[in-house]
Formats: C-alpha cells, sequence, structure tokens
C-alpha cells in the first residue's frame, strides 16, 4: 500500500517550490495545477494504475478512488484500503481480512497524500515542458521530470496535464528495472461532500477482521 501511495504520489504530485534552472514553462504550468488543487476543500478521485513489465506486457491494472479532507485521507484500491484522521493510520488487507493501525508521522517526514498532491517533492526533480498534444477534444502537455536523486528505483517520470482545466491527466513512472507504472486520473471533485467518519476505519463493518495495532 505505501509503494501505491508513493505511485499515486508521482502521478498527481504538483510542486509548489522549484529548483533553479528547470524550464520556467513547465513551471508554470505546474503552478497553476498547484493553485487550482489547493482550491479544493474537499477531494474525491477516482483512478485506474496500469503495471506493465520490461516487455511492455501488462501486468495486472487496478482501479480506486481517493478521498482527501484537510489532514485526513482515504484511498480504496483493488483488494486494500488505507484510512487516516489526521492521527492514525488504518492499512486493510481484504484478502487476508486483517486491519494494521499505526500513527501518522508526528514529525511531519512521513508520505500523505497532500504532501504527494502538494509540496513533498519540492526540489526533487529537474523538469521541462516536451510539448503539447491532443487526446480526444482535450489538449494535454506533457511535462518530464527527472529525479536528481539517482538512487532512486526509477528515472523518469511523464507527467500530462490537462491545459484547459489544470488538472493531472495522468503520469506514467518508469522504473530502472524497466517495469512502467502508468496512473491515469478518471474524475476529480473538488467539491465532493466528504464526511469525516469516511477516514475513519469501522470494525464494525469489517466481521471477524483481525487487528494489529502498531501504535
Amino acid at each position: 500500500m505505501r509503494k501505491i501511495i508513493l505511485l499515486l504520489g508521482l502521478a498527481i504530485s504538483v510542486l509548489t517550490a522549484f529548483t533553479q534552472g528547470n524550464d520556467p514553462a513547465a513551471k508554470k504550468v505546474l503552478d497553476g495545477v498547484s493553485k487550482k488543487f489547493k482550491s479544493y476543500k474537499a477531494v474525491q478521485s477516482t483512478f485506474t494504475l496500469q503495471i506493465e513489465d520490461a516487455n511492455g506486457k501488462v501486468q495486472g491494472t487496478k482501479k480506486g478512488t481517493v478521498y482527501m479532507k484537510g489532514p485526513k485521507y482515504r484511498v480504496n484500491i483493488t483488494g486494500q484500503e488505507i484510512y487516516s484522521d489526521g492521527k492514525n493510520v488504518w492499512t486493510y488487507d481484504k484478502a487476508a481480512n486483517e486491519v494494521t493501525i499505526t500513527q501518522l508521522d508526528p514529525s511531519g517526514s512521513g508520505i500523505t497524500p497532500q504532501k504527494l498532491f502538494t509540496s513533498f517533492y519540492d526540489n526533487d526533480f529537474l523538469y521541462k515542458l516536451n510539448g503539447e498534444k491532443k487526446e480526444g477534444t482535450k489538449t494535454l502537455q506533457e511535462i518530464e521530470m527527472t529525479p536528481v536523486d539517482k538512487t532512486k528505483s526509477f528515472h523518469k517520470v511523464y507527467l500530462l496535464v490537462d491545459k484547459k482545466n489544470q488538472t493531472i491527466y495522468s503520469t506514467r513512472v518508469l522504473e530502472k528495472n524497466g517495469n512502467k507504472y502508468s496512473y491515469t486520473v478518471n474524475s476529480m471533485n473538488g467539491k465532493a461532500p466528504v464526511a469525516d467518519e469516511v477516514f475513519v476505519f469501522n470494525k464494525a463493518k469489517f466481521p471477524g477482521v483481525e487487528e494489529v495495532d502498531l501504535r
């Protein structure tokens, strides 16, 4: 699940501070996406994650939903769910009917969707605007991102931004081992009526669930 969140963040991370020397045209695009995302009070977004091996063969496709409201978040993806009320984190494995409970990192160094959607990767990438392409009626702007830290497991990220709506359309993450992760945002609702209980794991809804409390 941690890797899913990391990939999700790579897919739609929006940088609010940028390394000197990066493409100013790409910075302008990312600034616009960041401003748009920060205007949302609560978010519900659906996405598709596709995994390919080094030969280009599809290894799997997963669909998911992410909810965010202030410091709270919830991620649902095939077979797994993760909840956080801003203090605790519940990671539920459907196949095992097991939930692991941990505390959210109080130091602020932990990974959360909010950080990944905004400024978690400040100064961590070199990036440039490759140009525009058409996808149906949409005009998409492609940003090529290269991690500054060469020890990362991936060497390139390609981000597509919907020019008109200033929202993320898709991301393609290229790993050094040849695997490719393609993330596509299917919908983004920045006015979603998300209740606070959405972010808390309700044990009563999961009969027989085993709890592993690591707090």
